[in-house]
């Protein structure tokens, strides 16, 4: 298919108002009437790395995608309350004869995009060995103070996880074959490969977190082993976690114990599960624990996992039940 055929068709499955964007998809640029501070992130999927196009439909693939990147303002504790708070821009590599597969791509992405109240405003088409997929999100703030960041947790301080943890990894695994399907139930199996396919960004629990006073957040992607590390590093403080405490989703401790790992490490060291974690002085704790428990059936709820202390370096420790020290890692790329 020539690239200008595409582009039209895909231009027509992004139409959606937004009363902030001027000019939109068909121009050299887009023109956003912005208010206060931008706030943007970048995140880049590629196939043979973050995802598998034997595995996922092109609908998951491009919901994946978006998701990761609304992942990253949902811990900075920006949402999309109205039209127009937030715009996507994507940048596609399309290996030869992709064009079926970018027409789902866009179709996912312009699902999610429906559901969070984001538009997706353009972006680049071009050509390449491997299908790339990379968003680029432009969220909005009067203060950006009032803007959740990694560096602001103290000693003393609770740590929290939204939801449960381990889910995407063990879908992967029962993607990838690695666990005998009657090993776990078909209906369990189904929602950990749903939750490896398609992630939900937590836009709206990002933005109670921050107002309910967070000291620091930030999302899970590389497992909470790496991540927990990395707010530890930015905050210059030392994190001490219980596995005993993780809140495992349903079904990955049989996926675990099928592969032959301790359910709680697996689920410590699994990216991709696009929970939030996140720092608190004790005082607000009530207060968090009420904005993510406000009768909302899909709110995530939060588990206390574990404290800040101050230590000789920054670090997190995730200790087992005995209080052994476990010395754990999630996903990192290596260059």
């Amino acid at each position: 298919m020539a690239e200008l055929e595409l582009i039209g068709e895909l231009r027509a499955l992004l139409h959606r108002p937004d009363p902030r964007l001027s000019v939109g998809i068909g121009d050299d640029a887009a023109v956003v009437r912005g208010r206060g501070y931008a706030v943007t992130s970048v995140d880049t999927m590629v196939e043979g790395v973050h995802f598998r196009s034997t595995q996922l439909t092109g609908e998951q693939i491009g919901h994946r995608a978006l998701a990761g990147a609304l992942s990253d303002l949902a811990a900075m504790g920006v949402g999309a309350s109205d039209p127009g708070d937030i715009q996507a821009y994507l940048a596609l590599t399309l290996p030869a004869g992709a064009g079926s597969l970018a027409r789902a791509l866009i179709a996912g992405a312009a699902g999610l995009a429906e559901l969070c109240g984001v538009t997706i405003a353009g972006g680049d088409l071009t050509s390449g060995p491997a299908l790339t997929v990379s968003f680029t999100v432009v969220g909005w703030t009067e203060d950006p103070g009032a803007l959740a960041r990694r560096d602001g947790a103290e000693p003393g301080d609770l740590v929290g996880v939204t939801g449960t943890l381990g889910g995407a990894a063990a879908g992967l695994a029962l993607y990838d074959g690695r666990v005998p399907e009657r090993a776990i139930e078909a209906e369990t199996a189904a929602a950990l490969r749903e939750r490896h396919a398609l992630p939900r960004p937590l836009l709206a629990a990002g933005r109670a977190l921050a107002g309910a006073g967070v000291s620091a957040m930030l999302d899970l992607s590389d497992g909470i082993a790496s991540d927990a590390a990395t707010l530890a590093r930015a905050s210059g403080v030392t994190l001490e976690l219980e596995l005993a405490r993780l809140p495992l989703a349903t079904g990955v401790a049989e996926v675990a114990q099928a592969l032959g790992q301790d359910p709680a490490r697996f689920a410590a060291c699994g990216g991709e599960d696009y929970e939030l974690c996140f720092t608190a002085g004790r005082s607000s704790r009530a207060a968090i624990e009420a904005a993510l428990a406000n009768g909302d059936p899909a709110s995530p709820g939060v588990t206390w996992i574990g404290e800040v202390v101050a230590g000789d370096r920054p670090e997190a420790r995730l200790r087992d039940a005995d209080g052994r020290s476990a010395r754990l890692a999630g996903y990192e790329h290596s260059f």
